[in-house]
């Protein structure tokens, strides 16, 4: 599992280095990869139009049509908490690898069905394989569907030329939902979901903590103005004051 090998860390510390060394004038990432906490010499400098956020469910036309006790290959902690929720009688596996090594490993029968994010399936030439799930009945993770750029901070003509490709609705979202991970000191082992989406001036953003198993969740909702990363922390924190001992040790951890 990814928490067991570096974590998120994994995908950016290569990039990092040679950043920071010079090598490159920036980095571009999946943002739902990205740590929540970034050192102070890398800045955030530009996000791009957001991609479609929902999960896609390879294998069946939805959750509530799999067999009982079927299989569904997961490496998100979350996805594995809400199939749980939704379906307590199914069972997770572990499935790693990229989108091709996933897709093989369930037409090898490792699995009944799979898990993927609609955004990467759409961006290889796949956005006809599976059944996306409505965001009502799956929240995504945090910054799903965002391809960010990264810079040095000290850098303002590099930042000041990422500036001019940035979406501002895209940035503004991302970087609230990466607030609430903030207020949650959320980790890879912790099955967090967040969505935000303009709403006039403002913003509003839904967040849901889930046990392991999915038999807790705490979910919550606030309006909060653009940049306000104080009000989405703030939700954050909320879900783990209204959460089980159990539950809130997830993320003290």
């Amino acid at each position: 599992a990814l928490a067991e090998i570096g974590g998120k860390a994994l995908w950016t510390k290569e990039l990092d280095r040679v950043l920071v060394e010079g090598e490159i004038d920036f980095a571009v990432h999946s943002m739902k990869d990205v740590e929540t906490i970034r050192p102070d010499a890398i800045a955030i400098a530009a996000m791009l139009p957001r991609a479609d956020v929902r999960d896609r469910l390879i294998g069946a036309e939805s959750l509530s049509a799999l067999p009982p006790g079927a299989v569904v290959g997961t490496s998100s902690p979350r996805r594995s908490a809400q199939v749980r929720r939704a379906r307590p009688d199914l069972s997770i596996t572990l499935f790693r690898g990229n989108v091709a090594t996933r897709l093989a490993k369930l037409d090898a029968g490792e699995a009944d069905a799979t898990l993927l994010a609609a955004a990467g399936l759409d961006r290889l030439g796949q956005g006809d394989i599976g059944c996306a799930i409505p965001v009502d009945a799956m929240l995504p993770a945090p910054a799903q569907g965002a391809v960010g750029i990264e810079t040095l901070t000290d850098n303002r003509p590099m930042r000041d030329l990422l500036a001019a490709i940035s979406d501002a609705d895209t940035f503004d979202c991302v970087m609230a939902e990466r607030a609430v991970l903030r207020g949650l000191n959320g980790t890879c082992h912790s099955p967090i979901a967040a969505l935000a989406r303009i709403e006039g001036d403002a913003i509003h953003i839904k967040a849901e903590i889930l046990s392991a198993d999915g038999a807790e969740c705490v979910a919550g909702a606030a309006t909060v103005a653009r940049g306000d990363a104080a009000g989405a922390m703030a939700l954050g924190r909320s879900l783990l004051n209204r959460a089980s001992p159990a539950l809130r040790a997830l993320f003290e951890a």
